[in-house]
């Protein structure tokens, strides 16, 4: 995913007797750590502890100046609390990282501007004034090597903020009349952020029929130049998949969606009498969208808050066996081009009633995983998140499907816990995966909006 740039406020402070100089070459040295490692920083010079205030106001004027995901107070020695405070009280909104810097060794001495009275001094009175922030201090032996720490910090930050405008687009509701595929839309607004907006499949339907043919024509060449089918399919079965991904496109430009949910069993297989795997592949690997079937928001938000940390695309997966040392999860449907081991490999294929459709069947990418999923209990929210280790799964397959039957696209996952600890845990049938141990910045945005990690 492209994501908008780290952007950051920074302000530091060093006490009125310290040497000037210093201080000012201390707070642009962990300026220019910040800027290496991709922060677009809105910067003031720093404050000292002047008796008329007039560092602070000026200080205060030019942070307001532009907005930022996050505000970097970066302590280059001791300062009085109050200077600090009245400095970042009216950015309170705004995550927080409170950077205590170093002294430096002069022929074999360590001369220090006392960085850690400052923040140790700061650190209660700032979690007793309600900051969300995070404490981080560098080690004479490490000089600015913590800003790698703020950077992570402002990741965290951005994806908060990418949550707050977030909007997710349900065509249907409560697909199957699941219950865990719920959440209740106000406190979801209010502690997370994104929007849930339903639309009615009828609608989607309407605009199907009103798509000219010759729309179709050019994603017909698209799609078997990039997928390897089993066997050539007839443009009718292609057609029926098109006309569903160029529909609900229309609504994501119009409203401007960054997720989307289709009502899967109850909705576009028995309605409309196709699976819906195609268009959402299209929706993912073309729309750049987070896609899961059977109206899941927590799915939804959960694949957000993962692209929005990580970058990647963020595809679900649910559980089809609990084995003594691990978990073998699967899809029944699609998994977006960004997790196949190769080409995408798809087939036609009939699941018990349903009419032909398009199946994805690609193999999919092995090594280090990350599985979570937000869930809530009323207006608390918590995140389940495991990390294991994904290799290729035995042969096998799900019972229903047309003889020969389809090897899914799955993986066995070897998980760092015992299966009973997750099974005792599991907050529903579908998981979003990430790559690589994402475990440390998903309790970092856990940590930052309130959310419970189990």
């Amino acid at each position: 995913m492209n994501l908008p740039p780290l952007t950051a406020g920074f302000v530091g402070f060093g006490e009125v007797n310290s040497p000037r100089d210093l201080i000012e070459r201390k707070c642009l040295a962990a300026q220019q750590a910040l800027i290496a490692q991709g922060v677009q920083l809105v910067a003031t010079d720093p404050v000292c502890d002047d008796p008329e205030g007039v560092n602070e106001a000026r200080a205060r004027r030019e942070l307001a100046r532009q907005d930022f995901d996050v505000l970097v107070v970066c302590l280059a020695g001791w300062i009085p609390s109050h200077t600090v405070l009245d400095v970042i009280m009216p950015f309170v909104h705004k995550p927080v990282v409170l950077w205590g810097l170093t002294g430096a060794y002069e022929e074999g001495r360590l001369v220090t501007t006392a960085d850690q009275a400052g923040t140790t001094a700061l650190r209660d009175a700032v979690d007793a004034l309600g900051f969300k922030f995070v404490y981080i201090y560098d080690t004479p032996d490490a000089p600015y090597a913590a800003a790698a720490k703020a950077v992570r910090f402002c990741e965290t930050a951005r994806a908060a903020a990418l949550l707050r405008t977030a909007r997710v687009g349900m065509v249907g509701y409560r697909d199957m009349k699941l219950h865990v595929t719920l959440l209740d839309a106000l406190s979801l607004r209010k502690l997370i952020g994104p929007e849930i907006e339903t639309i009615e499949l009828l609608e989607i339907a309407q605009r199907m029929e009103k798509i000219p043919a010759t729309e179709i024509v050019p994603w017909l060449q698209i799609i078997r130049r990039d997928w390897q089918f089993n066997r050539p399919p007839e443009d009718a079965t292609l057609e029926r998949g098109i006309r569903l991904y160029l529909a609900v496109m229309q609504k994501v430009k119009e409203r401007g969606y960054q997720a989307v949910s289709l009502i899967d069993v109850d909705g576009v297989k028995k309605l409309l009498g196709f699976p819906p795997a195609m268009a959402l592949m299209l929706l993912a690997d073309h729309g750049g969208l987070a896609t899961i079937p059977e109206n899941d928001v927590p799915g939804a938000v959960t694949q957000l808050i993962v692209r929005y940390l990580t970058g990647q695309v963020g595809a679900y997966f649910e559980f089809y066996e609990f084995m003594t040392d691990r978990l073998l999860v699967g899809v029944p449907d699609y998994v977006p081009a960004e997790v196949v081991d190769g080409a995408v490999q798809v087939m036609l294929a009939k699941f018990g009633e349903l009419s032909e459709g398009v199946l994805n069947v690609s193999k999919v990418k092995t090594g280090r995983v990350t599985l979570c999923r937000l869930a809530s209990r009323g207006d608390r929210y918590r995140m389940h998140i495991v990390t294991g280790e994904a290799v290729t799964p035995r042969k096998w397959e799900e019972a229903g499907w047309t003889q020969p039957a389809p090897q899914l696209p799955g993986l066995e996952v070897i998980l760092d816990c015992p299966v009973d600890d997750f099974a005792q845990k599991v907050l529903g049938q579908h998981y979003i995966l990430a790559y690589g141990d994402q475990r440390q910045r998903l309790v970092d945005w856990c940590k930052l909006l309130g959310v419970d990690v189990i």
